[in-house]
């Protein structure tokens, strides 16, 4: 192996360390190639622990438990129900009532403040749009509460996480006035093969990385006339804007509602870094699919978006939900869950 690059170093070392004496050796690097290159030359290595989390054991925000006629009753007829049982779940977790004597009796609920209340906003249209499934129902129910500052929607490619946001983000700040600008920002983490530096100005840079954002943004706008213009129109007065998360180190951000798409790609690091830019009146929304890396050095379970589920799902501020049904086309769905 070439000595002169400094992963072959780092192994050289290893490999020294390992020859010298009876004390076991262990490499610690998240680089995957690394760890295979140490493999190959008999050097145990090991992906860091402490910072992992077992997604498929991450918290989905939402649960199903069973009560009897009489709860359910109560809970249609007051309006709220006490939680039925020992330990309570993580605040704004989302209950499915259901009874076990009556399958198809059921209720949707939200956990506040010590007990199960109906959802606020069970049917929102937000600009055209309405949630076409329970955990579509509950995205938009935290998405549309001013008082969770921080929401994070994940889900497989199709069910709407992104779309979601951009419709009550577009709702919020044109039509309600809640907010005074819709910034919307994703890492710059290429997908195979980077094309290389691009030509331009910064917002031409950045366009080719924030088109899947312009295409939904496209489709919420499609009853317009002049869609493309409208969104151009939108950029040009500050209504929107787009921002790459390179650029977004020392900013306070206040008054606005923030949308960070794909935040798998981003480390722990850059999530925190992101969260303290909020600034008061702020609220920030992060989408992302834990199972679509593109980041080298980040997988499933070490990626910042399940650090950031993991580390404030106990914050009474904060709210999650887990999407499960892909809703954009069947062939979509059939991609999702076969591939």
């Amino acid at each position: 192996m070439d000595i002169g690059k400094y992963d072959n170093r780092i192994l050289a070392v290893a490999k020294g360390l390992s020859q010298e004496g009876d004390r076991p050796v262990i490499l610690v690097t998240k680089d995957l190639n690394l760890r295979i290159k140490a493999d190959v030359v008999g050097i145990k290595a090991e992906d860091f622990l402490t910072d992992t989390i077992d997604h498929t054991e991450l918290y989905t925000g939402s649960e199903e438990i069973y009560v009897d006629a009489g709860q359910m009753d109560l809970f249609f007829r007051e309006g709220r129900l006490s939680w039925p049982e020992e330990e309570p779940p993580c605040p704004n977790a989302f209950i499915v009532l259901r009874n076990p004597n009556e399958p198809s009796q059921s209720a949707l609920s939200r956990y506040v403040d010590g007990e199960l209340r109906p959802l606020s906003h069970p049917n929102a249209k937000c600009w055209g749009l309405r949630a076409r499934n329970k955990e579509q129902k509950f995205a938009m129910e935290l998405l549309l509460d001013d008082a969770v500052r921080v929401v994070t929607l994940v889900g497989s490619a199709g069910t709407g996480k992104t779309l979601l946001a951009l419709a009550v983000g577009i709702e919020e700040v044109m039509e309600q006035g809640a907010y005074s600008r819709l910034l919307i920002t994703r890492p710059v983490i290429p997908m195979g093969n980077d094309l290389g530096y691009l030509p331009g100005s910064k917002e031409e840079k950045l366009r080719p990385w924030m088109q899947p954002i312009c295409d939904n943004l496209e489709f919420l706008f499609r009853n317009c006339p002049d869609s493309f213009g409208l969104l151009e129109d939108l950029l040009e007065r500050g209504i929107v804007e787009m921002e790459a998360l390179t650029c977004i180190r020392g900013r306070s951000i206040p008054g606005q509602f923030i949308l960070c798409d794909e935040a798998q790609n981003l480390s722990p690091n850059m999530i925190k870094t992101l969260v303290t830019r909020v600034g008061p009146g702020s609220k920030i929304v992060f989408t992302g699919d834990p199972e679509q890396i593109d980041h080298p050095y980040l997988d499933s379970s070490s990626n910042g978006l399940t650090y950031l589920v993991q580390r404030l799902r106990h914050e009474e501020i904060t709210g999650h939900v887990t999407l499960f049904k892909g809703e954009r086309s069947e062939v979509a769905e059939m991609g999702a869950r076969l591939l």
